[in-house]
């Protein structure tokens, strides 16, 4: 190709052109692939033009070429990331060299003949996010293609991969070597994400759906039609957003928002256009941005980033399916539905009916993806990480999803299907015997008072009061305000709230954190860095401190909301004392403005920190005697001990709360408190499962704040718990070399008939 060069004709008239060869359906599939390589050679002014496809091994196998030797069709087979082809199959991406044999992955295959070529311009034929296959040009001279040529050999890159994966070109035995189809009974080992048990019939997730037709007659209609669609995409999140409020709370409708924010993200916005402006209909703009993404952030190393991919891979699935005509909710399902996905987004999860919903089973994700959060909100068992489930299932298939022991089972055995059965027998027994212990104080049977609190993030929240007997609500998250506004609340707004939520709560105590954005929260009306690292970055206190404006809005919200009342606030992410001093003195600003102006105060106001950052456990000396009360927060404590994100699979199983070194840290806090008389208490997911709560109270913690669905299993624990002879047990395992002390921790209890 002569340097400088590009494509002779305007790229809609050569996808036209290979169009018009794919479609000529009497032509022989091989005849067809030659004319396409040899129309793409002639309008790129290319030497070589040749098509890669992927072989069910792996292996790219040559399948048509111009300029190449034509006896190397069909014999010449790369393995799986071999030469510079595989390597544009294994990134996904495409590869654009000057001179090629000098890059360290080209592979000579001689019986090619391509010895004499230098430029190389490669791009994946992507299905799903996955190369399916490669597009190659090459030329003599050594130059390097430009811009407009690497987007002109993705499109048509994108035109071949929807034709090959149609079957329209190449019947689908053709691709494959081997089709094993198993009938047998199964059983997957994944991981955890939501706790329960449920069996039923496998309902696969919609498969994203194949635009029919690629190139567009009228740029400017296919421009509207796609607007017209993103407009209907944003509103229907917006509605599921309104009636959410009902059934969702916390980090839960947290999750939705963020999602929601996606669908205005300006870089996946302007690639949708761009692609419709290049003459391919919005659909198949849709799909081609789809790919893009899933090929470009399944390289990435941050799992944040990847759990993100998914959102963005949801949103144009749910575009889609807009532009078909589809609405939401009209599939039918079978009464005992289990969901299986590679991965699913909350707001598809929600359109499915909770009613006939029984289980979920995923591909990838992880305990703290989106789906995984919502799942659990609704308390529908779920299970991930189950490697090569949608190849193994057919639709109507009989699964078990077993959310206690992270597996799947398919097409149990009757023996398997029985014992499942009895164990969700147990669990509704438990389930009916909790509701039993609802007004019953949780007292241990050595006179232990332990109060019992619950986590919520909005109003609708403390419905779960009266059904789990919680005492109060231990951590209310107020950013979920924030998360939900298109700009930032006001005062009156944020008074509103905080006054309804003391209102429905009467005299049962609240605890509000202030504002923990920053990190994965992100809102849009707020400028942001990007960080590498978004925990450890700018964020919660952080992110008050560096705008006092905000954090004093707030705290003027919650004392005016307040007044009269006893108001609890506490600030998250403290890592110094001098941050909380800083804080602290917000709050006596704002004191000090309200009595100037003669506005009523709480009648009792206690101002508390959050102990999750490490550092203040050498320096409780100096922090507990300015407040008045501390909170630890498990989940962020342990990750930053342990040096291990949570969010993250492949090390977020590495460690063990229930370790010597994560016990001795939490019993340093609570003697701490207790020599100073400082209130401490639990707002991890910890204090919400019996085994590890059994292990709080017996360190001497007696406040532990858990979710709902957490507080009847804890205090039938407490109940049946005998502190005195505990402390005796637990003492001698604190001081064990070992990694974990669960299972002597485990024995423990069943030795003193605790019941966790």
């Amino acid at each position: 190709m002569p340097a400088g060069g590009a494509m002779t004709r305007g790229p809609r008239i050569l996808l036209r052109q290979i169009r018009e060869a794919l479609g000529a359906g009497a032509a022989p599939a091989q005849d067809r692939l030659d004319m396409v390589v040899r129309i793409i050679a002639r309008s790129m002014v290319a030497e070589v033009c040749s098509i890669y496809l992927r072989r069910a091994s792996g292996e790219l196998e040559l399948f048509a070429t111009e300029g190449l030797n034509p006896e190397a069709v069909h014999n010449t087979r790369l393995r799986p990331g071999e030469g510079l082809v595989g390597e544009v199959a294994r990134l996904a991406q495409p590869i654009s060299l000057s001179d090629a044999p000098s890059h360290p992955s080209f592979s000579y295959r001689p019986e090619t003949g391509e010895d004499p070529y230098h430029a190389f311009l490669g791009a994946p034929l992507l299905r799903g996010g996955r190369a399916i296959g490669v597009l190659v040009v090459q030329n003599r001279t050594e130059r390097r293609y430009d811009e407009d040529e690497v987007e002109d050999i993705q499109t048509i890159a994108m035109v071949l991969a929807e034709t090959v994966a149609s079957g329209e070109l190449l019947a689908e035995d053709e691709l494959r070597d081997v089709e094993v189809a198993p009938h047998r009974p199964e059983r997957l080992k994944g991981q955890r994400f939501a706790e329960g048990l449920a069996f039923g019939h496998a309902v696969l997730h919609e498969a994203p759906l194949a635009p029919e037709k690629l190139l567009s007659d009228d740029p400017a209609m296919e421009e509207a039609r796609l607007k017209l669609a993103l407009a209907t995409l944003k509103s229907g999140l917006d509605a599921m957003l309104d009636g959410g409020q009902g059934k969702l709370a916390g980090p839960s409708f947290e999750v939705l928002e963020t999602y929601r924010m996606f669908a205005d993200d300006r870089g996946w916005n302007r690639s949708l256009e761009e692609a419709v402006r290049n003459g391919l209909t919005a659909e198949a703009a849709v799909d081609r941005v789809r790919n893009e993404h899933r090929a470009r952030f399944a390289q990435a190393r941050d799992p944040y980033i990847r759990e993100r991919l998914h959102d963005f891979e949801d949103l144009a699935n749910r575009l889609l399916r807009v532009l078909a005509g589809d609405k939401p909710g009209e599939r039918e399902l079978p009464d005992d539905a289990i969901l299986v996905a590679r991965n699913l987004g909350p707001a598809d999860l929600l359109e499915y009916p909770r009613d006939k919903l029984k289980g979920l089973l995923l591909e990838e994700g992880s305990a703290a993806s989106h789906a995984a959060i919502v799942a659990r909100a609704l308390q529908i068992p779920c299970v991930g990480r189950l490697m090569g489930l949608r190849d193994r299932l057919s639709e109507g298939d009989l699964v078990i999803a077993d959310g206690e022991t992270g597996e799947a089972y398919l097409r149990p055995r009757p023996d398997m299907l029985e014992a499942v059965q009895s164990r969700m027998a147990v669990r509704e027994q438990r389930r009916a015997e909790f509701a039993q212990l609802r007004d019953t104080p949780a007292v241990t049977l050595d006179g232990q008072r332990i109060s019992l609190l619950t986590n919520a993030g909005l109003a609708v929240d403390l419905e779960n009061l009266a059904e789990t007997g919680a005492e109060g609500i231990g951590l209310f998250r107020t950013e979920f305000q924030f998360m939900v506004s298109d700009e930032l609340p006001r005062l009156t707004a944020q008074t509103a709230l905080y006054r309804l939520v003391l209102d429905a709560a009467g005299d049962r105590p609240v605890t509000f954190r202030t504002l923990d954005i920053g990190g994965d929260k992100v809102l849009p009306y707020l400028e942001a860095e990007r960080e590498e690292n978004p925990a450890l970055g700018r964020r919660a206190i952080r992110l008050g401190l560096d705008r006092p404006s905000l954090l004093r809005m707030q705290l003027r919200a919650l004392l005016t909301a307040a007044a009269g009342r006893e108001l609890r606030v506490m600030f998250p992410m403290i890592a110094t004392v001098d941050e909380f001093r800083a804080a602290r003195e917000l709050v006596d600003i704002e004191c000090a403005w309200a009595r100037r102006r003669g506005r009523p105060l709480p009648a009792l106001l206690r101002v508390g920190a959050m102990v999750e950052c490490p550092s203040l456990l050498w320096h409780l000396d100096a922090l507990l005697p300015l407040t008045d009360f501390v909170s630890i927060g498990t989940n962020d404590l342990f990750q930053y001990m342990y040096a291990a994100d949570r969010t993250n699979p492949l090390v977020s199983d590495r460690y063990d709360a229930l370790s010597p070194p994560a016990l001795r840290a939490l019993q340093t806090i609570q003697k701490a408190c207790a020599d100073t008389g400082t209130p401490v208490s639990i707002c991890g997911e910890l204090a919400g499962r019996p085994l590890e709560a059994f292990a709080l109270i017996t360190l001497g913690f007696t406040r532990l704040s858990a979710p709902a669905g957490g507080v009847g299993p804890v205090k039938r624990m407490i109940l049946s718990a005998d502190l005195t002879a505990a402390r005796r047990g637990l003492k001698n395992l604190l001081n064990l070399s070992t990694g974990s002390v669960r299972n002597e921790i485990e024995s423990l209890a069943r030795k003193l008939n605790v019941v966790v």
